[in-house]
């Protein structure tokens, strides 16, 4: 039975990743992103059911930890903002090549025009520099959603997948319909051979990078049913991303006439 609430984008993510079975979720502070672990860290303190949530010394060691719990088949969640990535990047990096084994969800969130951030950042850049997935929602429904959604594919494809929010996006509030909390899942115990791609030497590298890029065509066709082209036969089209589809749909609601345009959505890379 689905359940209405009014959350944060934060709060709506950690809604999400608990509701999908998320095991343990892993943390370093930085605002905007704080919120994401602390909601997750209050809800599973209340179901008390063998959910882990933990602060981390750092970003790189939330993410390592992170990453442990999805080699040993649980589902996993590690928070940070845009400048916190930096210091998750090498392990960040490397996780795209070990692939991972329970669904993983690197959730960063981005800080455009420096709210509480000594610069700008745009973690899709990152992402694709890891090749791996990245999702951008543009309403706290869609955290949910997406959320949701970045499990399942992660587990599947075995990647991390990036979920990436903004500061506007983080810290406004929202109308969510969230489904059924699920128990922690963990697909067991990996087998010898998916740990064997854990060690990076070279010659393992270059075979798990060969994996890598031969599953960037299956990351194309996911992103694009999440992304969406109207053609309304106009000379002129909009393309919006994120936050900007939010704010588009603002002004298409203030003026009706904007909507006129032909529209490309972009929700997920590449």
């Amino acid at each position: 039975m689905s359940q209405e609430m009014i959350v944060l984008g934060d709060e709506a993510l950690a809604h999400a990743a608990i509701d999908s079975g998320l095991k343990a979720v892993f943390s370093y502070p930085g605002t905007p992103s704080t919120e994401i672990f602390e909601s997750a860290e209050a809800i599973i303190h209340q179901l008390n059911d063998g959910r882990v949530a933990q602060w981390a010394a750092n970003e790189k060691v939330a993410y390592e930890m992170a990453l442990g719990a999805s080699y040993s088949g649980g589902r996993a969640l590690t928070t940070m903002k845009h400048v916190g990535l930096n210091v998750a990047m090498d392990a960040f990096v490397n996780s795209a090549l070990t692939e991972v084994r329970g669904g993983f969800v690197v959730a960063v969130a981005d800080d455009p025009s420096m709210h509480s951030s000594q610069n700008e950042q745009d973690s899709r850049v990152l992402a694709d520099f890891a090749m791996v997935p990245c999702f951008e929602p543009s309403t706290p429904q869609e955290v949910y959603d997406y959320t949701c959604k970045a499990y399942e594919m992660s587990e599947r494809l075995k990647v991390p997948v990036v979920l990436r929010l903004v500061t506007r996006l983080a810290h406004s509030r929202g109308v969510i319909k969230k489904g059924e909390t699920k128990p922690a899942k963990s697909i067991g115990a990996p087998p010898k051979n998916e740990k064997d791609g854990w060690v990076l030497i070279p010659a393992v590298a270059r075979n798990q990078y060969l994996k890598l890029r031969n599953k960037i065509p299956q990351f194309m066709a996911e992103a694009a049913k999440m992304n969406h082209i109207a053609n309304n036969g106009h000379k002129i089209g909009v393309i919006a991303a994120g936050m900007g589809r939010a704010y588009y749909d603002q002004v298409v609601r203030e003026n009706p006439e904007v909507g006129k345009y032909n529209r490309f959505d972009v929700s997920a890379y590449p």
